[in-house]
């Protein structure tokens, strides 16, 4: 099963206008970096876990052909905002999308898309087939998810482990007994939005505690905004065992 990062990057930190820093202007392609997603294949399925605004430029670039599935964290735009873009999978796949979502995050997309599910269907609206999920266990296909309610900030948001691979975004804490589930992981993804202190994202000094107190083979950070700095650099500072993930990387679990 391979797992490839479609973006590792985040909306928060940035700008209205065109930032100027070294991040942003750094000819570095570990530094340009889309707002967070992985795709996830496996031998009978490809899913997605969230639909960020950089949807269908992520699957463009990733050359995505098939997709079964979509997995959503939460609904903040910077996770869902590209849900529109599923349409062209309707049309190659002549079927509807399987979208699987807590109840608040359905809630969520009815507002904010909410011409996909009015009674009237305007020809070429996307197609979706909604699944409720909580916090059981639940499969598509040959992919078994297992999801973590973390909190980010007041919000419960769900991480998902899979084998031995846990991929958590938009975590500031993380309760006790969602730390079990994650335990054992070989494979951590975990969110390190910047140096400075936080509300609702761990910082790059809390990333690496919780990395070193659940103790995985490797930890990969993502949700990154350009205040943690350059790739390269921000990598030296980091323990063994823990890198900083870039758009592009993919490896198996």
């Amino acid at each position: 099963m391979k797992v490839t990062f479609l973006g590792t990057g985040t909306s928060q930190g940035v700008p209205v206008i065109a930032c100027k820093c070294e991040v942003c202007t750094s000819q570095n392609p570990k530094d340009k970096r889309l707002r967070s997603s992985i795709l996830i294949e496996s031998d009978e399925k490809t899913i997605v876990i969230d639909t960020g605004p950089d949807f269908r430029y992520q699957m463009l670039r990733a050359d995505v052909q098939k997709l079964d599935a979509v997995v959503f964290t939460h609904s903040h735009k910077d996770h869902v905002a590209g849900l529109d873009d599923v349409r062209a999978f309707n049309y190659k796949q002549q079927s509807a999308m399987e979208v699987y979502a807590n109840l608040q995050v359905q809630e969520a997309l009815k507002r904010e898309f909410y011409y996909i599910f009015s009674d009237f269907k305007y020809p070429g609206i996307p197609l979706l087939n909604l699944h409720n999920i909580g916090l059981d266990s639940f499969s598509i296909g040959d992919i078994d998810l297992m999801p973590i309610e973390v909190l980010h900030y007041k919000l419960p948001v769900l991480g998902f482990r899979i084998r031995e691979f846990t991929y958590i975004t938009d975590a500031k804490t993380v309760p006790e007994t969602e730390k079990e589930k994650i335990k054992g992981s070989k494979i951590l993804v975990l969110n390190a939005l910047q140096k400075e202190k936080h509300i609702s994202h761990f910082t790059l000094t809390e990333a690496i505690d919780f990395a070193q107190e659940i103790g995985a083979e490797h930890t990969y950070f993502t949700h990154i905004s350009h205040k943690l700095g350059k790739h390269d650099e921000t990598s030296q500072e980091l323990p063994k065992g823990i890198h900083l993930a870039y758009d592009g990387l993919s490896f198996e679990i």
